[in-house]
């Protein structure tokens, strides 16, 4: 089964910080453009940030300066930096991929992981 595993979220403090990680499986053979989504409470699905395999970077206006969008693709892993956090962004973070296995090129999601942002 091809899977991405998020990792990184959880509690912080407006002004805090947090890392978030996405992993691709072991059967995935290589990986095109990835990247973070969130969904905050009654709310849509919106972009957040995207990289190509070749790294060229794009971000929603809302976290702009604020957020850095990575990845190290011999790990098959993109990371999502995200600093000086408001309430505002506080949603379930899932990260997607269009991958290469051995079923062919997938999209895939992860299962995604909550931030929230809360003094």
């Amino acid at each position: 089964q091809v899977q991405l595993v998020e990792s990184g979220g959880g509690l912080v403090q407006p002004g805090g910080s947090l890392r978030l990680s996405c992993a691709a499986s072991s059967n995935v053979f290589s990986i095109n453009d990835m990247g973070w989504y969130r969904q905050p409470p009654g709310k849509q699905r919106e972009l957040v940030a995207s990289v190509t395999s070749a790294g060229s970077t794009n971000y929603a206006d809302s976290v702009k300066g604020r957020f850095t969008i990575s990845r190290d693709n011999a790990k098959n892993t993109m990371y999502l930096q995200m600093n000086s956090l408001s309430p505002e962004d506080t949603a379930v973070y899932y990260c997607n991929a269009e991958v290469a296995s051995h079923l062919g090129y997938l999209e895939v999601w992860g299962q995604g992981t909550l931030v929230t942002v809360s003094s």
